[in-house]
Parts: structure tokens; sequence; C-alpha cells
């Protein structure tokens, strides 16, 4: 504090000495009025005193305020920018654009801003990393790579100890399907042996028949839509689903009831023939299975309306079932995301098997008995192999939920219909899409070749019809309409005379070539 001697009066004013004092000047203040008061005492000491009084002076007595050193906060600011610029001179960053833009993302921040070229982009990093540390990119690095080293463990194959009844089944599935794979290849062999004028007189007499298909018979089938229908080994009969839970079987070609099967609670997913059913099995053996959205599977004789035995196991709904050729064997597909293999010989679930990420819609069974196809709501299917129990096909392509599959006779093609309106046929030799039909204008619900040679395809949908494609060539022959609901299960009688459709409008009808 410096305290200024104010004189009135006749008092001299104080000699001022040009000199620069440091510190506080109290000291020397009270030297210099105590000097003054010597020399006037008396008027000097009364105007002292009076601007004391008056309070024009002040005089500290012995207290001191010490001033903090506060910084402003814009000088801070400034060090802390000048200290930001010092780190990010050191740091190193890569001038390959590819590595900046990976690093700019595993920090979490945009790749590229609008106008930004590669020169300030790589600025952005290094100003980025000169916040957050150098140590930060690296960190983040350490973290992907850990993830995706989890991620790796994840989708590696495991295995689980299979059951004896399973070896021996599959033993059993090798010794069924080689020889059979041999005959079906000595047949392609005879047929190719075949002249090429013959061939495509046969091939034109086909189309000109499918192009005269018409609807020979419609028939109520119940009264809620039927969701399947599928045709006797003799083509003698025809079985109908239906989503009041009861399954029919209808005499062909003439469509009169022969039996109602009651067992189902809920609407039934499928029904299907055995496949020697009508031909060469007794009438008290089983000769249908069929399926529920409660997840029951029945299995039936024709003798009567009540089935002879339940298949449990499954507590999500099952959406379809398939016998496998030699009719040991009945697959189950599940939207518990799994299908399941039954031995009938010893009644038993002889193979439970994952893979698909979401619910598993449809399985069929390739001619041979070696393989069997799924597809799901994962929008993938998988081809397997039943004596080896490895997926040998990935089938990646549609781009919404696969609803049907079906393979050609000649055992090397597989067609499945999806929720994406197409139908694509796979080549399993070289394991890719062999082409695309652009089918239907709404989901496809199913899909079949023709039994005996596979030289068509018929595909049926949502958009209320069905519809026939020449194989190979995939040019539409004919358009089954007639149907006022969304057809919902397609089939080709085995003798490739009839065509079946059955439709959300409770009917189902026959189709024939005149």
């Amino acid at each position: 504090t410096v305290s200024v001697a104010l004189s009135f009066g006749n008092a001299a004013p104080a000699v001022k000495k040009s000199r620069v004092f440091y510190g506080s000047l109290e000291e020397k203040e009270r030297e210099r009025l105590s000097s003054e008061a010597a020399s006037s005492a008396a008027s000097g000491s009364d105007a002292v005193k009076a601007g004391i009084e008056a309070g024009n002076i002040n005089i500290s007595s012995g207290e001191t305020l010490e001033m903090e050193e506060r910084v402003s906060e814009r000088q801070q600011e400034a060090l802390a920018a000048f200290e930001r610029r010092r780190r990010a001179r050191q740091i190193t960053v890569s001038t390959d654009d590819a590595e900046v833009k990976a690093g700019l993302r595993a920090l979490g921040e945009p790749i590229t801003l609008f106008g930004e070229g590669p020169a300030d982009r790589r600025e952005r990093l290094r100003s980025v990393l000169s916040v957050v540390g150098p140590d930060a990119l690296k960190k983040s690095r350490r973290d992907e790579e850990r993830a995706k080293r989890s991620q790796d463990e994840c989708q590696q194959t495991w295995y689980h100890e299979g059951s004896a009844s399973l070896k021996d089944a599959r033993l059993w599935l090798a010794k069924y399907s080689l020889p059979r794979a041999m005959r079906r290849l000595e047949a392609a062999r005879a047929q190719r042996d075949v002249t090429e004028a013959t061939r495509t007189i046969r091939q034109q007499e086909l189309h000109k028949s499918l192009r005269n298909l018409n609807n020979f018979c419609s028939q109520i089938g119940d009264d809620r839509p039927i969701s399947f229908c599928h045709f006797s080994a003799d083509s003698k009969m025809l079985a109908t689903a239906s989503w009041s839970g009861l399954c029919k079987l209808w005499s062909v070609p003439d469509c009169n009831l022969i039996r109602t099967l009651r067992g189902h609670n809920t609407n039934v997913g499928a029904v299907v023939f055995r496949p020697q059913a009508g031909v060469s099995l007794d009438q008290s053996d089983v000769n249908l299975a069929s399926c529920a959205a409660d997840g029951s599977v029945k299995l039936w004789n024709l003798e009567s309306d009540e089935p002879v035995a339940d298949i449990e196991g499954h507590s999500e709904r099952v959406s379809r079932v398939s016998w496998h050729p030699s009719g040991r064997f009945l697959g189950t597909t599940s939207y518990d995301r799994s299908w399941r293999l039954w031995d009938l010989e010893v009644q038993e679930e002889i193979l439970h098997q994952e893979g698909h990420s979401k619910g598993v819609h449809d399985i069929h069974f390739h001619p041979d008995g070696s393989l069997a196809a799924t597809g799901g709501l994962d929008s993938f299917g998988r081809v397997w192999d039943l004596r080896t129990g490895r997926c040998v096909v990935f089938l990646e392509g549609h781009l919404k939920e696969i609803y049907s599959l079906h393979f050609s006779p000649n055992g090397y093609h597989l067609a499945t219909g999806s929720g994406d309106n197409t139908c694509k046929v796979w080549e399993l030799r070289n394991r890719k899409c062999l082409y695309t039909v652009p089918a239907h204008q709404n989901l496809l619900s199913a899909v079949r070749f023709q039994p005996t040679d596979g030289h068509f395809l018929l595909t049926g949908a949502y958009d209320n019809t069905a519809k026939v494609w020449s194989h190979p060539g995939w040019t539409p022959l004919k358009t089954l309409a007639g149907h006022e609901g969304k057809v919902m299960g397609v089939d080709v009688s085995p003798d490739g005379k009839l065509i079946a459709t059955c439709s959300y409008d409770r009917t189902f009808k026959l189709w024939l070539s005149e």
C-alpha cells in the first residue's frame, strides 16, 4: 500500500526523488512522515492528523494482503494450444491415406469431412492424437484384434460325440446311397448316348403338353386354408393338410374324400406320404407323417383316423417333415433353429443338427439318400452330407427367408424358393448359383422339380399363381392361375402327369395336360 502525504497551508511540499521502489513503501513512508513531523511539528502534524481524520490518508497497522498470481483463462488456453502443437509435431502419422482413415475410424472420428483432402485428413488425425494421446490408436487396435480373435474362436467348428446308433445309421446310409448314385450315373450316361435330335423332339413334346395344362379338378378341401399337399408313390392318392388341424386323403383323379386324419389341435404345416406308400407298404404300416405349429409330429397308417405314434422332442413350431428315400428315416425342421433326423427302425432321434442362426423352415433329401438340404429364416441354405455329418455346401444369395427346397432327379441341381420373390437353381458340383428365376410378384411358398426326369420346375407363390418353367433354359411355359388366395403348396405326381396346388382359399386344384 502506498501512503501519500497531503500538505495543507504553508507546509513545504515533499521533495520528489526519481527512484523506483520495489515491494512495500510503508517503512519509507513512516520515516518520511516522522522527519516531516519533526521539521514542521506544529503545522504539519495538524495537517496530517486532519487528513487522517478526514479519511484521505490511510496508514496500515502492519497487515499485508498477498495477491494471487492469476493467469487469465485466455492465457491458459494459448499455453495449452502451444503444448498441443508441440506434441503434434512429435507424433508420426502414416502418409498412407487408407491407414489414416483406418486410424480415424478406430478413434471414432469421421473418416472424411466435406472438401477434405488426404493432407488435411492426416493433420486432423495428428491433432486428434495430440489430444487423446498417441497410445489411444494402439489401444483401439489391440481391442479390435482381441474382439476379432474372440469372434474367430466363436466361429470355429466343434464336435459332439455321437451315439452308436448314429454311427450305425451313417454306415447304413453310405451303403444305401452309393449303389443308387452308381445307378443314377449309369442312367445319365445312357441318356447322353441318345442323339441330340431325339432329345430335342422329346423336349418339344413335353413343352407342348405343359403349355396345354388346364384345371382338371377343383375341390374345397376344408373350412380353413390348406397349407400342404402331397401325392402318394402310386399317384392314386393326395394328402392335404389344413390350418384346422385336420389332414385329409383324397382319391386321384376324381377327388373323393377317402379318410380324415384327426389328431392335431392347431395349424398343420405338412403331411407327407412315405416313399413306398401305396406300392409295397402294407396299409397297417406307417404310411404318412405330419407336423404342426405346436411342435407335434404324428405318424399315420391307411387304416385308422387316429395317429399310430407321436414323435416327441420339438418344443417350438415344426414347419416341415420329409421322408428319406429309403423310408427308414424322417427329417423334421423346427423354429428352434435346428432340424432332426429320426430313425423309425430303432424308434429314436439319432441326430439333432444345429447350424442355422434362425428357424429352419424346409428340408429335402437327395434322391440318392446321401444328402439333406435345409433352408430357413436366416436366408441361407445348407446341404448336409448324412454319411459324415458335415455341411458340404453353403447356399448364400437369397435376400430373404428360404421357404422351400427341392433336389432335381439329376442329382446335381437344387432349387430354392424364397421370400425375395425369386427361385434360385444351384449347381452342386461347383457350389454356385446357376440361375435366378425372377418367378413371382410375391414370396415363393413351394418349388418342385418334375420327379421323373427333372425336365421342368414348378413354383407356387403368394401372388395366387403357380408357374411351370423349363429345365434347363428357365423359360416360363405355363401360369396356373385360378386360385383366389395365395398358393401355399404344390406337388407333381410321381408319374409326372398331374400337378396339384393348394391354397389359402381353402381349395386344392388338379391340373392335367389335355
